[in-house]
């Protein structure tokens, strides 16, 4: 019975040793907002119009100098349209804003959570990542890449996947030219 004992006790030590080191050279490397930039795009037969959104926070988990993971809140009450101005602009950012698009009094931030990440060269890793809108969550992949003090990346979301309907011909039948495209493309580039 004292035999079974101490081999007990002497295996949570090991187990808990072991889970006091893990991760010991991991650092979380802070966005620095004010130096971030993410624009964003969105297409309809027409045309099209693009602008920029704003981080809330966000960072990167870093390992022994490695992309190991992340998390990143967008600020969905900044949505700006730069492609328009005076009346116009105030009309779209308003009806982006609205519960038509994400509706932003509802629903004030979205979410990315870096879920995975496999290196691809020296700069640039693939990543999987948990995109949340409009308390939707789905999976995305993209390459990221990334130096000493900055990552940038390409993302094309499906907004149709998170509920966001208006003007979709995913959703709607005979909307013609009055057709929004489900993809938008985000350009984001990041300083830490």
């Amino acid at each position: 019975m004292k035999k079974n004992l101490f081999k007990g006790a002497f295996a949570a030590t090991v187990i808990v040793s072991m889970l006091s080191f893990t991760g010991v050279n991991a650092q979380e490397k802070k966005i620095e907002i004010k130096d971030s930039k993410i624009e964003w795009e969105g297409e309809k037969v027409t045309g099209s119009h693009e602008g920029t959104i704003q981080l809330k926070n966000g960072y990167f988990t870093m390992e022994n100098g490695e992309l190991k993971g992340g998390e990143f809140v967008m600020d969905m009450t900044t949505i700006n349209v730069t492609d328009l101005e005076g009346e116009n602009k105030g009309k779209l950012e308003g009806h982006l804003k609205s519960d038509d698009f994400f509706g932003v009094s509802t629903y004030p931030s979205s979410k990315l959570v870096i879920t995975s990440v496999a290196k691809k060269s020296n700069d640039t890793y693939g990543v999987v990542a948990d995109l949340t809108i409009k308390e939707k969550t789905n999976t995305i992949t993209f390459d990221l890449d990334m130096d000493k003090n900055s990552a940038s990346t390409e993302l094309t979301i499906d907004r149709s996947k998170y509920d966001v309907r208006y003007g979709s011909g995913s959703f709607f039948d005979n909307l013609g030219d009055k057709t929004i495209y489900d993809n938008f493309e985000l350009d984001v580039n990041l300083k830490f």
